[in-house]
């Protein structure tokens, strides 16, 4: 898969042209260069120590994929994140990572870096999870899971949601938009998990594309929210401020008629209180 070159980076482009095919060389981002570097060199340092090829009698296997053989195995949440950066084949390795250089940068850069490194994982880990949870009702068989592609088809999900016409190559082929190609993904799963060829690996790639489509969908609300809390803490903050001023302006109005001994014990602290915020906001 390639991404088109965008509208704005065509010399000729017009709305209601079709863009010319031409593979585009991606411009790398922070989050998604650490990730490709972390996935190589784990694969790498598998290589070197076991063999290209992950099985599941390897150890690396056996600590750090998502291997439900056993509810203490099942109850070891970190396998949910450190099974994305296993893989097992080379070809395995290169298609994720491949998907994660051209379109991770394009998601990045829409989500931030530390935002989209959370949610690049999490999409991953709900993978995981589900995969879990159907293995150990014994819904699916068990055995071992490794892979990035749950985070990957998150990664799509969420370029279907943000780009759904974006122009893209399928096999570098054939051209189709990006939110056609998340519904030829969505079916190639669901048939694969009928089949029952590799279930638990697809129904955790369709899990993390649940989480990239609904993530994308919901954020405009979730920010939202987080703009209204932080708004409504603001406004009783300012409230509880101008509370304390008139509060202070009517105890130094009695200090001005009537002295300073005239002061409660709460009425002194309060005034106390009220010169010590004033001498933190000068600094």
């Amino acid at each position: 898969m390639g991404i088109y070159d965008r509208d704005y980076s065509q010399v000729d482009y017009r709305p209601s042209e079709q863009p010319p095919v031409r593979f585009n060389m991606p411009t790398i981002t922070p989050v998604v260069k650490w990730l490709l570097i972390i996935n190589i060199g784990v694969y790498v340092i598998q290589s070197i120590s076991y063999g290209p090829i992950l099985t599941d009698d390897n150890p690396i296997a056996q600590w750090f994929s998502v291997f439900p053989q056993t509810l203490f195995a099942a109850a070891q949440v970190w396998r949910w994140v450190t099974y994305q950066f296993l893989h097992a084949t080379p070809g395995h390795l290169l298609f994720n990572m491949f998907v994660l250089w051209q379109f991770g940068p394009l998601i990045e850069r829409q989500f931030g870096s530390r935002r989209f490194l959370v949610f690049y994982l999490c999409a991953g880990a709900v993978g995981g999870l589900l995969y879990t949870l159907v293995a150990l009702a014994g819904i699916l068989p068990i055995g071992f899971m490794v892979g990035a592609s749950g985070a990957i088809l998150g990664l799509l999900g969420a370029g279907a949601v943000l780009y759904p016409n974006l122009r893209v190559l399928l096999m570098m082929i054939v051209p189709m938009s990006l939110r056609f190609l998340v519904i030829i993904c969505v079916g190639a799963s669901v048939l694969m998990i009928l089949r029952g060829h590799n279930a638990g690996g697809e129904l955790a790639h369709l899990a993390g594309l649940a989480v990239g489509v609904g993530y994308t969908l919901l954020r405009p609300r979730l920010a939202g929210a987080v703009y209204r809390r932080g708004q409504g803490r603001w406004q009783r903050k300012q409230a509880k401020a101008q509370a304390l001023r008139r509060e202070v302006d009517r105890i130094l109005a009695k200090v001005h008629e009537s002295g300073l001994q005239s002061l409660t014990r709460k009425e002194r602290r309060m005034l106390k209180e009220a010169t010590r915020l004033e001498q933190e906001g000068r600094r």
